[in-house]
């Protein structure tokens, strides 16, 4: 009995295969990722009742709405009217083989609108004011200020999260008001002056088919990416861990993941509203 349990013991023990390995690492990260989302909706929901419930702490709120909505003017301005010249020239030169040129200015319209204006207005505000936001909250988590203001007796969530959180729901839709504006701009002065087009038929053609209701969805579309970036962005860095390394990589997954999420709510909120 003794030989062939030192014969047992000799034997060398089986690894797992690698597809094992690879199944169990798929499945951890499935279920990490889970994990991480109900963290998320259930900050989402702890976000929703401490905004209803006083102190209202609307100082906060305010230098929020200035840094998200007024910082981000310029970035969004400019990125609208280099949008849209760039999408009417683009679209200008494939409507010249139809001989109708006309149909550029409603075209951009309706494109910007409906998904670039609400798309890239979230972008800028998520890589200027989200990544601020998650570092800004990183660095409080690490240095324990976050738990300072717990022993004071001020809720954290309250204090820090929910103006951030409604800062991007309020002030991304008037971005993309902005970014609609600044894009059909862009488009008429590429359109009327470089490609032909008259400016009446750019104005009449484009009134003709853009609706209200194009304009509200995207609308819809911004506060949703809005409240959708603030969230990730805040959430990534109030439960930052690990030094200066975890705030910076808390601020990559918040940016990675905030852009990501942006698209398919994209398509999910598209198929909503169709």
């Amino acid at each position: 009995m003794s030989s062939e349990n030192a014969q047992k013991a000799e034997q060398p023990t089986r690894t797992p295969s690698l597809i094992v390995q690879a199944v169990e690492d798929v499945g951890r990260g499935a279920i990490a990722n889970v994990e991480e989302l109900g963290n998320l909706v259930t900050l989402g929901a702890n976000v929703a009742r401490w905004s209803v419930r006083r102190p209202f702490r609307l100082q906060n709120l305010f230098f929020q709405l200035d840094f998200v909505g007024v910082g981000s003017v310029l970035i969004v301005l400019l990125t609208g009217l280099f949008t849209g010249m760039v999408f009417a020239n683009q679209s200008a030169r494939a409507f010249a083989m139809f001989d109708a040129q006309s149909l550029v200015g409603p075209t951009v319209a309706l494109v910007l609108t409906r998904e670039l204006a609400p798309v890239f207005s979230a972008l800028m505000v998520t890589m200027r004011a989200g990544s601020a936001m998650c570092t800004e909250l990183g660095t409080m988590r690490v240095t324990e200020q976050v738990d300072a203001l717990e022993t004071m007796a001020v809720n954290p969530i309250q204090y820090l999260l929910v103006p951030r959180v409604l800062a991007g729901l309020f002030m991304v839709p008037l971005l993309t008001l902005l970014f609609d504006t600044s894009g059909i701009l862009g488009a008429y002065i590429v359109s009327v002056g470089t490609q032909g087009v008259s400016a009446g038929t750019f104005i009449s053609r484009t009134q003709q088919w853009l609706d209200p209701v194009d304009v509200f969805e995207g609308l819809i579309k911004g506060a949703v990416f809005g409240l959708g970036v603030a969230l990730i962005c805040c959430f990534k860095g109030y439960n930052a861990s690990g030094g200066s390394k975890g705030v910076g990589k808390a601020t990559t997954e918040a940016m990675v993941t905030s852009a990501l999420s942006i698209f398919i709510l994209d398509f999910i909120v598209g198929v909503l509203l169709h």
